[in-house]
């Protein structure tokens, strides 16, 4: 994951094997002051990836995070698992 002009641009793959560094990665450009995650980047994704992204909003502490250029699949998975509203 990198930052560019406070922006946390994932890519790659989001699945179980790398959830954990990237969410490592991703509370690190939280508590750099990103508030914004692009995830124009991203290749393959499983379930893994919604609970990437929930778990980055908890570590926010009440900072309102974005996620940006949701991939399609991803954004069905939330509305299957009924957690739509929370992208």
């Amino acid at each position: 994951m990198r930052v560019e002009a406070g922006v946390a641009m994932l890519a790659g793959d989001l699945v179980l094997d790398n959830a954990t560094r990237l969410l490592a990665e991703g509370e690190a450009a939280i508590g750099a002051g990103s508030t914004i995650f692009d995830l124009t980047g991203v290749g393959r994704m499983d379930s893994s990836a919604l609970s990437l992204l929930l778990a980055l909003r908890r570590r926010a502490n009440g900072k309102s995070l974005q996620f940006r250029n949701m991939p399609d699949s991803l954004t069905s998975l939330a509305r299957l698992y009924g957690i739509d509203d929370q992208f």
